[in-house]
């Protein structure tokens, strides 16, 4: 915020709220510096810093710090939420269920949509926008008790978001897709995010439905839907862990969707990310919260799911037009790149030294904080990070040689044996992990097979989309410094 109002990254926090330390985020040096995060970085603390980040692990609350007041002490904790370091938990129920209006999106889901109203739950109001429907649609709504708002022409979800939005005037929006199924208290737990002024929107985990369809593709897309983002909680911005939530489930703040002017209609695929990275531009946030579950009932025909994956790949170029650099093909060091290309190319131990090496660099970064206790434990954790962040790009690049650059490999492994051998593995190697980690209802080939399609339907969408924006960005990787912070 500017002009004259407090800056974002000071603002007070709700005096009672307390946080919780990330899983993956270690505190090294004598408590000088904090490892985590996402991006991950390393953040070196002050003294006062420090004592705070102590007080913090013993689960102090903003008041007991002085950061429920603007300055340091408000400004430390922010970065450490803004940066996944830190989850918030506050000491509030958050807002009333009166202040809150449910917008339904509804083309021809009659069937769909009485299930999805007998799970809402009491709330202020709740509005279904007919979205140009032909079938019964609307008297089904009203005879659960929602009010229609019914369009003459189907514009999309996008307008009938909008359209929900403007007919509303509670101060939290809730939009829930017609083929959700909400479990009991999924609203109380987003809702609670919304003590803190800097939130301005929630969304919860969506999962698979209890007693859901027993068909190969449904057990397929209980482990692997686009739209389950898994169980860490976290802030969501572009190129982070969590870098974009559904709209299928989301609570916004209706002041801050009708001020960067709600969704893009000119998006039918992807115009709920495009929403989301607009929120959350301008230092406030936007949080995922996997303790509040949605259900999703997913496809069960095949040729829709990959449908639906090709438009999701088509949105990337359209995304990457309006938010330059935040749809690369991957995101890798240079370092990693050059290991794996080595490795690639028939020269594993060279690939291995260059591993090997960016490691050792970035354990001499330690020599960087200033304390007085020997900073072998944090050199060590240093050359650890630079090891498993060798195998997450190994795993990356692999994702995306089966995905965004499926057709170039396709076509080189026409002409060349190395190029069939580095395909095979990508497609196997992640994929049979996979399996064995997630364990699908499934048996490894027919799982697979389907992970194969899945990707092959996402790298058309990816590759038709750069046609029609005319442009080669999200083909590319982008090269990361491997600086920390």
């Amino acid at each position: 915020m500017t002009g004259g109002h407090i800056e974002v990254s000071a603002m007070a926090l709700p005096a009672g709220c307390r946080v919780v330390f990330d899983r993956g985020t270690r505190l090294l040096a004598d408590g000088r510096a904090l490892l985590g995060g996402s991006p991950l970085r390393l953040l070196r603390l002050t003294a006062e810093g420090a004592a705070a980040v102590r007080s913090l692990r013993e689960g102090v609350t903003m008041a007991e710090i002085g950061a429920d007041r603007p300055g340091s002490g408000a400004r430390l904790v922010r970065r450490l939420l803004a940066s996944g370091m830190v989850h918030p938990r506050q000491g509030a129920p958050g807002p009333s269920h009166r202040d809150v209006a449910v917008v339904v999106p509804v083309r021809d889901r009659v069937e769909e949509l009485p299930r999805l109203l007998a799970h809402v739950g009491p709330v202020g109001e709740v509005v279904v926008v007919d979205d140009g429907s032909i079938d019964d649609s609307r008297s089904v709504a009203e005879q659960a008790g929602a009010r229609v708002v019914r369009r003459a022409r189907s514009g999309g979800p996008a307008a009938a978001r909008n359209t929900g939005l403007s007919a509303v005037e509670a101060p939290f929006v809730v939009f829930l897709d017609s083929d959700c199924e909400p479990a009991p208290g999924w609203l109380d737990r987003l809702l609670v995010h919304f003590e803190d002024p800097a939130v301005v929107a929630v969304a919860p985990r969506i999962v698979e439905p209890l007693g859901a369809h027993d068909a190969i593709l449904a057990r397929y897309e209980a482990v692997r839907s686009p739209l389950d983002l898994g169980s860490r909680e976290g802030p969501v911005f572009a190129r982070s862990r969590v870098s974009y939530v559904p709209a299928a489930a989301l609570v916004v703040r209706r002041e801050a969707a009708l001020a960067i002017g709600g969704f893009d209609e000119a998006l039918t695929t992807g115009e709920d990310v495009d929403f989301v990275w607009r929120l959350a531009k301008g230092g406030v946030t936007v949080r995922y919260e996997p303790g509040s579950r949605v259900a999703h009932h997913h496809r069960t025909r095949l040729m829709a799911m990959l449908a639906r994956r090709a438009a999701y790949g088509r949105s990337a170029a359209a995304l990457e037009r309006r938010h330059p650099g935040n749809v690369p093909a991957l995101e890798i060091s240079p370092w990693s790149l050059g290991a794996w290309t080595l490795l690639a190319a028939g020269h594993p131990v060279i690939g291995a030294g260059v591993a090997v090496g960016s490691a050792a660099v970035l354990s001499h970064r330690a020599a960087d904080i200033d304390v007085d206790e020997p900073i072998s434990r944090l050199g060590y954790e240093m050359a650890r990070v630079g090891v498993l962040g060798h195998r997450d790009a190994g795993r990356l690049i692999a994702s995306t040689i089966t995905r965004t650059w499926l057709p170039v490999f396709v076509l080189a492994s026409l002409f060349s044996r190395r190029a069939r051998a580095v395909l095979l593995a990508a497609v196997l190697v992640p994929g049979l992990v996979e399996w064995a980690r997630r364990r699908p209802r499934l048996d490894p080939l027919r799982y697979v097979a389907l992970r194969v399609l899945d990707d092959g339907a996402y790298a058309t969408g990816v590759w038709q989309g750069c046609l029609r924006e005319r442009t080669a960005v999200p083909l590319l990787p982008r090269l990361t410094g491997g600086k920390s912070r």
